[in-house]
């Protein structure tokens, strides 16, 4: 997105050649551990943009992501002498399996720091593919605790850390997507949307694309609420952002790595921001229209086909799908965040009178027949006439809540419409 910088240009060159050799090297060491996921074109998405539109299935990996292919091609690398001490790592998903497999696969071993607060199932599944070679230590309550105690160990015992992006080795390995992807495909492929966390798999698959496929425009993809690269390049600066949504896990860092910036900062022609909400809108519609089941950041690139729809109409387009890793206790929150991004879902404060026959009155009089009331809760009782009630309705069509808001006003209900006031919704709703 930026040139590089003046008398830097030999040394970038350099620098460039090194790392898509070191690519090359990694796709020779993960031959015969990764799967070669399929490429395939989507039908739906294909005749909804005019385009064909294909999906690289990182999500079939054996680990349900392409960390996997960074993870092993690191470790791998180390010598008799480190891989006797063993590694180490931080994380709370997709990483840490990755590690975890990796351990297995070359009988090294691994301690794997992860949050009190990561889900069961994400801990029983690293335990899984790590067998008796990792030790996970559930430390801190976020993912800062565990990387600071991570990078503790590593240095007092001297061990090797197996960072998640920021490491030549973790790059090129998630560069092989990449190669993959031109090995499959031999007709020219105007986009790659691939999706942004701390930046290696971007950084990896944009430097094949550059030596082999340079006409290929790559489109970075982030989420609204973590845009720490799109950040950073506006700043030409790598900057850490004080606060981020961390609702798509595998995505949601609130610094990219220094050596992925650089990267990012030449070869991306863009990045774009998606709502949590419409993520969420794609893994629902993932599932209901193709069976796939897709962690959030997984659904990232799909969703952002949306913001380019104008530009890649009669394009080759490759979306990378990075993951399956997803919890199903998420199944609500995912389906709430799409309701709510799609208009279809409004949540009130109603100053609602204690008396009978109330409910029915405003069913009867302020909802439409499509309308549902789908949350109801009194907050507060302020007397004898009438309490505060937090209500959830959910619409067919987001148009009609218009009418709901004029018929409210009409019926006298005082309200306070809590979807536009995110501090109370919050506190309400959680």
């Amino acid at each position: 997105m930026r040139p590089p910088k003046p008398g830097g240009f030999l040394f970038l060159k350099l620098h460039d050649m090194n790392l898509f050799n070191e690519v090359l090297n990694a796709k020779k060491q993960l031959e015969h551990v990764v799967a070669a996921t399929p490429l395939t074109q989507n039908l739906n998405l294909s005749d909804e943009f005019k385009s064909t539109i294909l999906l690289k299935r990182e999500d079939l990996q054996i680990v349900r992501s392409y960390k996997i292919r960074g993870a092993y091609n690191k470790i791998s690398s180390l010598s008799n002498a480190e891989k006797q001490t063993g590694v180490v790592c931080a994380s709370a998903g997709n990483h840490a399996q990755g590690v975890a497999y990796s351990c297995n696969l070359l009988q090294i071993k691994g301690k794997i720091y992860m949050p009190k607060t990561t889900p069961k199932q994400k801990v029983k599944q690293v335990q899984l593919f790590g067998k008796s070679f990792v030790e996970i230590v559930l430390t801190g309550d976020t993912f800062d605790d565990a990387y600071g105690s991570a990078t503790a160990d590593a240095i007092k015992n001297h061990k090797i850390f197996i960072h998640p992006f920021d490491d030549e080795k973790v790059i090129a390995g998630q560069g092989t997507v990449g190669l993959e992807i031109l090995e499959t495909y031999k007709e020219p492929i105007d986009y790659v949307f691939v999706p942004i966390g701390g930046g290696g798999l971007a950084s990896g698959l944009s430097e094949v694309f550059k030596h082999l496929s340079p006409n290929t425009k790559i489109i970075g993809v982030e989420p609204q609420g973590a845009p720490s690269m799109k950040t950073s390049i506006e700043a030409n600066k790598n900057t850490a952002l004080k606060t981020i949504d961390k609702f798509i896990d595998g995505a949601a860092v609130k610094q990219v790595g220094d050596k992925t910036f650089e990267i990012c900062k030449q070869n991306l022609e863009d990045i774009i921001l998606v709502p949590e909400g419409k993520v969420c809108t794609t893994i629902l519609r993932l599932y209901n229209e193709e069976a796939m089941v897709v962690e959030p950041a997984g659904a990232l690139t799909i969703a952002a086909l949306d913001f380019y729809k104008d530009k890649i109409k009669g394009k080759r387009v490759v979306c990378v799908v990075s993951g399956s890793n997803n919890d199903i206790e998420r199944t609500a929150e995912i389906k709430e965040r799409s309701l709510l991004y799609e208009g279809l879902m409004h949540y009130f404060m109603i100053q609602f009178p204690q008396r009978p026959g109330a409910l029915k009155e405003f069913v009867n009089n302020i909802l439409g027949p499509d309308d549902d009331i789908t949350y109801f809760q009194f907050h507060k009782k302020n007397n004898r006439e009438v309490g505060s009630v937090v209500v959830g309705l959910e619409l067919k069509n987001k148009k009609d809540i218009k009418a709901i808001k004029i018929n409210m006003i009409q019926n006298g209900f005082e309200f306070h419409y809590l979807n536009d006031n995110q501090d109370l919704f919050t506190q309400l709703i959680g």
